[in-house]
C-alpha cells in the first residue's frame, strides 16, 4: 500500500513543516511505500509564476473599472513588468540566480508598489543610504531578499483584492476553522463556487495523485490557516478518486477537534487522528490491510455507517468528477454499523505511543528543497529566522519538561507526555539529515528544550567535531548559566528564543511561570555575551492584568533591549484555551467563563470575564508598535507612555531595574 502525506497550504514558504517528513521516516523504517508532497509551496509557486499572474490580471480585469482599488489598478498598469519580473524574483529568493540581487537591490528592477512604501521611514539625516543600519555598505543579497520579499506581498496584496479575499501566505482562511463550534463557515465557503485559488490547489492536488497513485493520503493540519485547504484537498481526492482513504490529523486537530461529532467531516476524510500519527497510522494501515479490527483502532474518529447523501459539492461542481457520479461513496475496508447510524464514533484501544526514541529519523526524500523560499520581510536580525533560509527541523525531546505554565495546553499529550532522546541519537539523527539534506542548518521545534540534553549534545558534537548552525525554544531558566550559553555557542547555536510572557514577578507566578524578571534578565544577558541572538515571547490581557501591569512590563522590556538582553520580541494576545489550566480551573485566576455554544465542530478558545475591565486591545496596539520600533533600535530612550494614545499610569518600575539586576543587586 503506497501512502502519500500531504502538508496542506499555508504553512511555511521557507522551509518544509516537519510533519510529513517524520511521518514519512518513521512509515519507511516500518516497510511502507510512503511518499510526501508540500501542495502548501506548490500552490504558492504556481500562482506566482507568469502563468499564474495571467489568471490574476484576468480576474482583476473581471472586475468593472470603478470598482478596482488603486491596488489592482496599479497592477495592471504594470503588469508587463511584473510579469516579466516575478519568475527571476521568485528565483532568486529561492537561491537560484544570486546574480539577480543586484538589479534587485537597485531599486530599478521590481516594480514597486504600496508594500515598499515602508521603507520610507527610515532616513540619513546625513544624506546617506537610510537602509545603511540594516545592510551595511556591502549588503546586496540581504537588501535584494527584502526588496523581493515586498515585491511577492504586493501580488499577494492583488490577489486577495481581486481572487479570494481570505490569502494570507501563513494563515489561509484561518477564521473558517479557529475555534469554530459548529462545522457551518466551512461548509459554506467549500461549497461556493471556485476561485482561481481553489482551482490551482485542485489541479495540483490531481496531479500529485496522478504521480504517485497512492491508495491512502495523509492530510497533516498543523495550524487553523491550512484546515480550508486542508479540506479542499481532501474534496478533489474524493472527486476524482473515491476509492483513496483520505486521513486528517496534526496539531489543529489534536488541539481543536478532540470532541468531533460532525458527521459532514466524514464526507471529506474517512478517518481522523488524535495526538502523535505514528502509532494511529499504524493501525489503521493494519485495519485496512484487513489484519486489525475496527475496534482496535488507536485514537482514531470514523464513522461507521456508510450509505450517505451526496456530498454538498456532487450536484454544484460536477466538473470536478471523474467516473461515476457521487452519490454515493463506499464504505471503509471492514466499517460495521456501531451506535446512532451515520454518527461519529471514537475508537481508541489503548496502545501505548511508539516510544520518542524509536520514531526514526525524519527524510525530506521527495520534497524540493531546491524551491523554498527565504523571506526577508522583517529587517530584525532575530526575526528573520522564523521565514528566512531553509531549516531541518528536529525536535530534541517530546513533550514539556516544565509543563506547568498556567496559559499552556498541559493536559494534551504533545505538552505533558515527556521523552528525550540520548545525545548520541540525537547527533546519529542529524548527521543523518545532513547526508540527505546536504545542509547543517536545523531548527529544534521542541515546546521547550531541555538544558540538559542540549548540554549533552552540545558535547556530542564537539566530541565527533561535527559543525552545525541551531536554534530553537528553551524556557529562561537559571540553568543556563554564562558558561553553558558560551558551550552552546561553540556547539553552534545562533539563537533562543523563549517566554518572558507578563514581565511581571506577580503575574508570573499566577502563571507558574517559574522564573522572575531579574532571572530572565541574567539568562538573556548570558545568551547575547555568548554572542546568541534573543528572541521573547510577550504576552497581554492575562486573568487580572491591570493597565498599571502591562505599562510596567512594556517599561520592563524597553530596559531589556536597552541593555541589549533581547534583540527580537512579539507580544501575544493572552487567549484563555479548554486544556489549559486557566480554562480548566478559572476560579483559580479570578476569572468567569462564558459558556460555550453547543460544539459539533472545532473548540478551543473560550471568551471569559475578567473583573479588571480592562481594553487589552486597545493596549495591545501601542505595545506591538511600540516593541516594533525597539527592533529597529528606536525610541528606546523615551518614556514608554508616549506610545499609549489614552493616558496611563507611571511605570513603578526603576529606570535601572535591568541593570541593576545584571549588577546583582535586584530591584
Amino acid at each position: 500500500m503506497r501512502v502519500l502525506s500531504v502538508i496542506p497550504p499555508m504553512t511555511q514558504l521557507n522551509t518544509p513543516y516537519p510533519s510529513t517528513a517524520y511521518l514519512t521516516g518513521f512509515l519507511r523504517s516500518r516497510g511502507v511505500d510512503a511518499v510526501q508532497e508540500d501542495l502548501a509551496l506548490a500552490l504558492v509557486l504556481k500562482l506566482f509564476s507568469p502563468e499564474g499572474l495571467d489568471a490574476i490580471r484576468a480576474a482583476v480585469e473581471a472586475i468593472p473599472a470603478k470598482q478596482r482599488t488603486p491596488r489592482a489598478k496599479a497592477f495592471l498598469h504594470e503588469f508587463a513588468r511584473y510579469r516579466a519580473c516575478v519568475g527571476p524574483a521568485v528565483a532568486f529568493l529561492q537561491g537560484r540566480d544570486p546574480s539577480m540581487g543586484h538589479r534587485i537591490a537597485g531599486r530599478r528592477f521590481l516594480p514597486e508598489g504600496a508594500r515598499f512604501e515602508s521603507l520610507d521611514v527610515y532616513y540619513d539625516p546625513e544624506g546617506g543610504d537610510p537602509l545603511a543600519w540594516a545592510f551595511g555598505a556591502l549588503g546586496v543579497q540581504d537588501r535584494a531578499r527584502h526588496f523581493a520579499t515586498l515585491f511577492l506581498n504586493d501580488l499577494a496584496d492583488v490577489l486577495r483584492e481581486a481572487v479570494d479575499g481570505r490569502f494570507e501566505f501563513v494563515r489561509y482562511a484561518e477564521s473558517l476553522a479557529l475555534s469554530q463550534p459548529t462545522f457551518d463557515p466551512l461548509a459554506e465557503a467549500l461549497a461556493a463556487p471556485e476561485t482561481l485559488v481553489d482551482r490551482t490547489l485542485r489541479e495540483l492536488t490531481l496531479a500529485a495523485l496522478a504521480r504517485h497513485a497512492p491508495q491512502a493520503v495523509l492530510v497533516s493540519v498543523p495550524f487553523p490557516g491550512s484546515v480550508y485547504g486542508a479540506f479542499r484537498i481532501a474534496r478533489a481526492i474524493k472527486a476524482a478518486r473515491p476509492d483513496v482513504v483520505t486521513v486528517l490529523g496534526g496539531g489543529y486537530v489534536n488541539t481543536e477537534l478532540r470532541e468531533l461529532s460532525e458527521t459532514r467531516v466524514f464526507d471529506y476524510f474517512d478517518y481522523v487522528t488524535l495526538d502523535d500519527g505514528e502509532r494511529p497510522v499504524l493501525a489503521l494501515l493494519e485495519h485496512l490491510r484487513g489484519d486489525r479490527g475496527q475496534d482496535r483502532l488507536v485514537r482514531t474518529f470514523v464513522r461507521p455507517v456508510p450509505p450517505l447523501p451526496a456530498p454538498l459539492w456532487a450536484n454544484a461542481h460536477p466538473s470536478l468528477h471523474s467516473g461515476p457520479p457521487l452519490s454515493w461513496r463506499p464504505a471503509p475496508c471492514g466499517l460495521v454499523p456501531q451506535a446512532e447510524e451515520g454518527s461519529v464514533r471514537y475508537v481508541d484501544c489503548g496502545e501505548p505511543d511508539i516510544p520518542f526514541a524509536e520514531v526514526g529519523t525524519p527524510t525530506w526524500d521527495g520534497l524540493p528543497l531546491d524551491r523554498y523560499l527565504s523571506i526577508l520581510d522583517m529587517l530584525n536580525p532575530m526575526h528573520r529566522l522564523w521565514s528566512d533560509a531553509r531549516w531541518n527541523k528536529l525536535t530534541v525531546a517530546h513533550g514539556c519538561y516544565w509543563k506547568k505554565c498556567s496559559f499552556c495546553d498541559v493536559s494534551l499529550d504533545y505538552i505533558s507526555r515527556y521523552e528525550a532522546a540520548n545525545a548520541e541519537l540525537l547527533v546519529d539523527r542529524i548527521e543523518t539529515i545532513i547526508a540527505e539534506t546536504g545542509q547543517t542548518g536545523f531548527h529544534f521545534v521542541d515546546e521547550a528544550a531541555p538544558p540538559k540534553a542540549l548540554k549533552a549534545l552540545a558535547e556530542e558534537l564537539r566530541r565527533r567535531n561535527r559543525a552545525i548552525s541551531w536554534w530553537g525554544n528553551i524556557r529562561f531558566e537559571k540553568s543556563f548559566t554564562p558558561e553553558l550559553c558560551h558551550q552552546l555557542a561553540e556547539s553552534g547555536c545562533i539563537a533562543v528564543s523563549g517566554g518572558l510572557e507578563v514581565a511581571s514577578d506577580r503575574l508570573l507566578k499566577l502563571m507558574q511561570k517559574g522564573v522572575s524578571v531579574e532571572q530572565v534578565a541574567r539568562v538573556t544577558r548570558a545568551f547575547s555575551d555568548a554572542g546568541i541572538l534573543v528572541h521573547a515571547y510577550l504576552m497581554y490581557g492575562f486573568p487580572t492584568q491591570t493597565v498599571q501591569d502591562t505599562v510596567d512590563a512594556l517599561e520592563y522590556v524597553r530596559q531589556l533591549f536597552e541593555a541589549g538582553c533581547i534583540q527580537s520580541g512579539f507580544f501575544h494576545r493572552f487567549a484563555c484555551t479548554v486544556h489549559a489550566p486557566v480554562g480548566l480551573h478559572p476560579e483559580q485566576y479570578g476569572i468567569t467563563l462564558k459558556p460555550l455554544p453547543p460544539v459539533s465542530f472545532a473548540k478551543n478558545d473560550v471568551q471569559f470575564v475578567d473583573p479588571t475591565g480592562v481594553d487589552h486591545d486597545k493596549l495591545g496596539v501601542a505595545l506591538n508598535k511600540a516593541l516594533y520600533n525597539y527592533m529597529h533600535g528606536i525610541g528606546l530612550d523615551q518614556d514608554v507612555r508616549g506610545w499609549f494614545e489614552d493616558r496611563v499610569p507611571r511605570p513603578r518600575v526603576p529606570r535601572n531595574f535591568i541593570e541593576r539586576a545584571l549588577a546583582g543587586g535586584g530591584g
